[in-house]
């Protein structure tokens, strides 16, 4: 038993090391942020930039990625900007399913670790937003609808890319029963870089956490970290 309990304990402490490293503290704020798409709020001052996104499965290196959120009584907001020097987002209109081409944004929400169910919000540039349920292993209903009046999105453009500013009701995620008591959520943060390559579009697939899979693919366990509402 002596012999057992130091290799015991390290692989304790190895587990949550590994569990803290994706792990991202969400500060609150006072008052309700007018969003604009560009992040203009100087609220957005208080707010933890989260830099470390990776491209694990090219050997190229991804092109900048930065995830802000901040929170209220009544709203979680996310701000993410990104460098692209060639956005792509084909199609006109509001259609949510013009998204799937385009260059976008991604944040997936998780009850638990079996994610059964899941919920999937990806956004383009151009502001358009598709929003799904799932259950593992990639079972989508890209007919559901998050909760009604339950998220806003806005989105710019600037010269080295694009930004993208979102508001989510704290009703709205506790409907879907995705925070805790503790303010804890499970959160998959994630991009798609889609680029010109001679004749066709290809896609980079970059991600805060990366997953333990050898091919592409955000809808894994392994794929999500947390975010901690900072009371």
């Amino acid at each position: 038993m002596k012999t057992l309990l130091p290799l015991l304990f390290l692989t304790t402490w190895l587990y949550a090391q590994d569990e803290g490293a994706y792990k991202y503290d969400v500060q609150r704020i006072g008052r309700e942020i007018e969003i604009d798409g560009k992040g203009s709020d100087p609220l957005w001052e208080k707010a933890l930039i989260l830099t470390n996104f990776h491209l694990p499965w090219n050997e190229e290196i991804a092109q900048p990625t930065t995830f802000q959120a901040l929170w209220s009584d009544y709203s979680l907001y996310f701000f993410y900007r990104v460098i692209d020097h060639d956005i792509i987002a084909p199609g006109s209109g509001l259609d949510e399913r013009g998204v799937l081409p385009s260059d976008r944004i991604e944040i997936f929400f998780r009850q638990d670790s079996t994610m059964n169910p899941y919920y999937c919000l990806e956004m383009d540039p151009k502001g358009r937003v598709l929003d799904y349920d799932a259950r593992y292993y990639r079972e989508f209903d890209i007919e559901w609808d998050w909760p009604e009046n339950g998220i806003e999105v806005r989105t710019a453009g600037f010269e080295s890319g694009y930004t993208v500013e979102g508001k989510i009701s704290m009703a709205s995620l506790r409907e879907l029963s995705l925070v805790d008591d503790d303010g804890i959520l499970e959160v998959g943060l994630f991009r798609g870089d889609f680029y010109h390559q001679e004749d066709r579009t290809v896609v980079r697939w970059i991600t805060w956490v990366p997953p333990d899979v050898s091919k592409p693919d955000f809808h894994v366990p392994s794929a999500f970290g947390i975010i901690e509402l900072v009371k």
